[in-house]
């Protein structure tokens, strides 16, 4: 891996750390905007609860050294989190606004995955 694809992954991946968190955070705090929101776009309170585990637990897999396969489900799960947040708010019609969040988080998603180093990858047996 040459150093600007690492640059590139390291930045992407601390931004992606960084943004789960946040949101993780906020939402098992259950933060009034967040149930606010979940209430918005029709979803149980509950959820809340269930999304910021799952993201604390995805940047915790995402960051800490080997366990490829944890990593690659952390990134699908971050993935369809922010696929769905994203399809919610079109479908009710909500301003480009609300979409800001998850799209950044989903660039993120999939530029940390790209650029993501060897030893961090899933090695197929083609390759063994």
């Amino acid at each position: 891996m040459n150093k600007r694809n690492k640059i590139i992954y390291w930045i992407a991946t601390l931004w992606l750390a960084l943004g789960m968190t946040s949101t993780g955070i906020v939402q098992l705090i259950k933060m009034e905007e967040e149930v606010n929101m979940m209430e918005h776009l029709g979803y149980p309170i509950y959820f809340l609860s269930l999304l910021g585990v799952w993201k604390i637990l995805g940047v915790i897999a995402i960051l800490i050294p080997k366990m490829p396969l944890l990593k690659e489900w952390a990134y699908a799960g971050f993935f369809f989190a922010m696929s769905g947040a994203i399809y919610s708010h079109i479908v009710l019609g909500d301003d480009v606004v609300a979409l800001f969040g998850p799209l950044l988080l989903i660039v993120l998603t999939m530029t940390s995955w790209y650029f993501r180093p060897e030893n961090r990858k899933l090695i197929s047996k083609n390759k063994r």
